[in-house]
């Protein structure tokens, strides 16, 4: 069977292929002059990262440049590289159980599915699971889910269309007490284009999580279509104002070549990226190591 980091090579083909290229074009330099640095700087931003973390990139690497004394584009190169390795070298957050998670992103991107997959890893682990259908404003939203639910086997607590999600997340909290959950994955709505109300609502959600809980560990998760580059930024800015994220799902990592937004993603909000999707199957929600893939964005072929 392959490896997951082997998997996570073979997938992301678009994404290393587009940054490769970029970083071999540097080797045409000879000298490390401002010419270089405004190509390097150029591919960065070309490479779906951002403003910002391209600078922290190129004011750090002219650093050690002078105190490491670098002379050659290769040893530029690697210590570029052991820069953005470093930018992502945050820990993810240990999860005990039981424990909630609340899944929050805008509409399309893969939530739903997101939900069902981490519903079968938990219970490919053992793990009892519960899912709450807190996006009560789209009637689609809690159909999906309840098939979900079927199709794996797992309790799910629903109400009418309109319901207010906060009741809903109320009495599934107090569900998962009485039957012993270990897991309780609550959906929630994620219309963007209404973000006063939504972040509001989040808020009020994150609220009664907090009162309720109980011995529950709480691990907010926010999904993000990785196709959207920076933009999957702005909307984690947005979701970690209104609730206190643990980490993120990337979804659709595999279609894009924008996968540069994963560096300023964790380096700007310090939030680990946990899992990624490389497809539609459930086995397709895999962990991520994000120096894993710092360094397959330096090399694709790597083993």
């Amino acid at each position: 069977m392959a490896s997951i980091f082997q998997k996570m090579r073979d997938r992301v083909s678009e994404t290393t292929k587009k940054f490769s290229d970029k970083i071999d074009h540097l080797f045409y330099y000879k000298e490390l002059d401002d010419d270089f640095f405004d190509e390097l700087e150029e591919n960065l931003i070309l490479s779906d990262i951002t403003v910002d973390t391209t600078e922290e990139i190129i004011d750090k690497l002219q650093d050690n440049i002078k105190t490491k004394k670098l002379k050659k584009v290769e040893e530029v190169i690697d210590e570029l590289q052991n820069i953005m390795i470093q930018m992502v070298d945050v820990p993810v957050e240990p999860i005990s159980f039981p424990v909630i998670s609340l899944i929050v992103g805008v509409n399309g991107v893969g939530k739903t599915t997101t939900i069902a997959k981490l519903a079968k890893k938990y219970q490919d682990e053992g793990k009892k699971v519960l899912i709450a259908a807190g996006d009560t404003f789209r009637a689609a939203a809690v159909e999906q889910l309840q098939t979900w639910a079927e199709r794996l086997d797992v309790d799910i607590v629903s109400s009418r269309p309109g319901a207010d999600p906060a009741s809903v997340i109320y009495d599934a909290i107090h569900s998962a007490q009485a039957k012993k959950a270990d897991v309780l994955i609550c959906d929630t709505a994620g219309r963007l284009h209404n973000k006063v109300n939504l972040m509001n609502e989040l808020n009020k959600l994150s609220r009664v999580i907090e009162k309720e809980k109980g011995d529950y560990q709480i691990h907010n998760l926010l999904v993000v279509d990785a196709t959207t580059g920076q933009n999957a930024l702005n909307q984690a800015k947005t979701f970690n104002d209104a609730v206190k994220l643990q980490g993120i799902v990337m979804t659709k990592l595999d279609g894009t070549a924008k996968g540069g937004i994963v560096i300023p993603m964790i380096n700007e909000l310090k939030i680990p990226i946990e899992y990624v999707g490389l497809g539609e199957k459930a086995e397709d929600l895999v962990p991520f190591n994000a120096k894993d893939f710092v360094k397959l964005l330096y090399d694709p072929k790597i083993k």
